[in-house]
């Protein structure tokens, strides 16, 4: 009949690659719900890597994404209150200069020349405490704080240890990232309460050459043993859209699962690309990395690690409303509050807050723990000494 469309019989040919396509997608649906109910049934105790091999996280990553979203949004909600994200604030302690060569980074002293940027001398404890009170009033649950250092010196561990405690006084959960730690700073930081420790293995280990020469990856995993070994809380992540590929994003998520226990924050950040640096010029002259490929890769790592926190960290500032709520569907569950992250920029607070309340999301309240060794006052001699903590728990 003119005006209509003719229906036909599918050809032999068309019907074959329907039955291929439907044996396709039942795989993918039969893969994830498998993979649902063995975390559903994991406890606490059960070994990450017991439950998710390499050839699972790559199975994972080819999910169709609607799949891939339900699957993380499900496992997040076993693990997490719905709605509720928690909020952080970075501040940069001591800024450029550093002796590390890190291809994406502007405080790199080996790209200063073409960077520009200015180097500061480490702030005064004053000017620290006053922004940590700043975030607070603005509802961050943890202040985090970072120095541009390969490691933290002798000389510095009495005043990162003075901020730790001076924050913590305030009610904030602590994070720090000095770099690398040797066994004896660990135990300082974790002596002084430090609530976390940020220490990214950055991209996996076959891709890592391309990054930064350094400081190795076993380096990287030293430090996090000691922070681990220390009773620190771990924060690792990573910066996709280096040039990485998805095989090295595999590898990474896959690197997390070989720890004795997965890191309980994990950032994933979008290489933010800056003018002068190795890895930004590359980026800048052939092209970013898709926002959808980074929101699948918070959801395989939501995934994989049920109880961590998941960091929607660098790269925020340059989404829109619904691609930051994608990714808060893939299980992001922290993010940073203020406009600059150390040099580069970062959403609004204003923006954020409005964001919030469309989305429905509420800001997490601080839980920061006891530190080790607390001040106590004889009440009839007046003598202060120290009750030293069998654990962040308990008082010996």
């Amino acid at each position: 009949m003119a005006g209509l469309f003719s229906i036909s019989e599918p050809t032999a040919q068309t019907a074959e690659d329907t039955l291929i396509k439907n044996t396709e997608n039942n795989n993918h649906k039969s893969f994830a719900t498998d993979l649902l109910n063995a975390d559903s049934a994991s406890t606490e105790t059960t070994s990450p890597s017991s439950r998710h091999s390499r050839e699972q996280i790559a199975q994972l990553f080819d999910l169709p994404l609607m799949d891939l979203l339900l699957q993380a949004q499900t496992i997040h909600r076993q693990n997490f209150p719905a709605d509720e994200v928690q909020i952080s604030t970075l501040l940069s302690i001591k800024t450029g200069n550093c002796p590390e060569d890190c291809g994406y980074c502007s405080q790199s002293g080996h790209h200063r020349d073409k960077t520009k940027l200015q180097a500061e001398k480490r702030l005064e404890v004053d000017k620290v405490i006053a922004a940590a009170k700043r975030a607070k009033a603005s509802g961050s649950s943890r202040f985090c704080m970072g120095a541009a250092w390969k490691h933290p010196s002798a000389k510095d561990m009495p005043y990162v240890v003075e901020l730790i405690k001076e924050v913590k006084e305030l009610g904030l959960e602590t994070c720090m990232t000095l770099g690398m730690l040797n066994p004896q700073q660990a135990t300082q930081l974790a002596d002084a309460g430090l609530d976390y420790y940020n220490h990214n293995l950055d991209t996996s280990r076959n891709y890592y050459e391309q990054v930064v020469s350094t400081r190795s990856y076993d380096e990287r995993l030293d430090t996090l043993a000691y922070v681990r070994n220390s009773g620190i809380n771990v924060c690792s992540g990573n910066i996709v859209g280096m040039g990485e590929s998805r095989e090295d994003r595999i590898d990474w998520v896959h690197e997390l699962l070989k720890m004795p226990k997965a890191p309980e924050s994990i950032p994933v950040n979008l290489l933010v690309p800056i003018s002068g640096t190795p890895l930004g010029d590359k980026v800048l002259a052939e092209g970013q990395l898709s926002v959808l490929e980074w929101i699948r890769t918070i959801a395989v790592t939501r995934i994989c690690c049920p109880s961590s926190y998941v960091r929607l960290s660098a790269g925020r500032e340059s989404l829109s409303d619904a691609e930051q709520a994608l990714a808060f569907m893939a299980g992001a569950n922290s993010f940073f509050y203020g406009d600059k992250l150390l040099t580069t920029g970062n959403a609004s607070q204003s923006n954020d807050d409005r964001l919030m309340r469309e989305l429905g999301l509420s800001a997490q309240y601080a839980t920061p723990k006891a530190p080790k060794q607390l001040p106590v006052i004889d009440a009839m001699s007046g003598h202060q000494s120290q009750v030293i903590l069998a654990s962040h728990d308990q008082v010996v």
